[in-house]
């Protein structure tokens, strides 16, 4: 699994050729509060039960609020044989602070 911070995960989304799947592993009242657009809500707890429903082989940016939960869901992909993970390093708090400065906080 990658690290990658805001700054890198937005340089990343501008340049890819193929849309990665931006997983947002938070709680629904979180991801209501505010989320990157274009983000999936698949709740942390939520992902042994969805994770049929992801690609292995796709590029996958996992996001939470600080970086821990999407660093444990990209350690529990990783077990199971998914192989092109990016974890925002930081989360959404991060991403806010240095890349959209018109996102709610919380």
């Amino acid at each position: 699994m990658q690290e990658m911070n805001p700054q890198e995960v937005q340089e990343h989304l501008k340049n890819s050729s193929t849309k990665p799947l931006l997983l947002d592993v938070r709680e629904p009242w979180e991801y209501d509060v505010c989320h990157i657009e274009g983000a999936q809500l698949v709740p942390m707890n939520s992902i042994p039960a969805q994770m049929s429903k992801l690609d292995p082989e796709q590029e996958i940016i996992i996001i939470c609020h600080h970086g821990v939960r999407s660093r444990m869901v990209g350690r529990f992909l990783e077990a199971a044989k998914f192989s092109n993970l990016i974890n925002l390093t930081g989360g959404v708090a991060a991403w806010a602070q240095s890349v959209d400065s018109e996102m709610a906080t919380y």
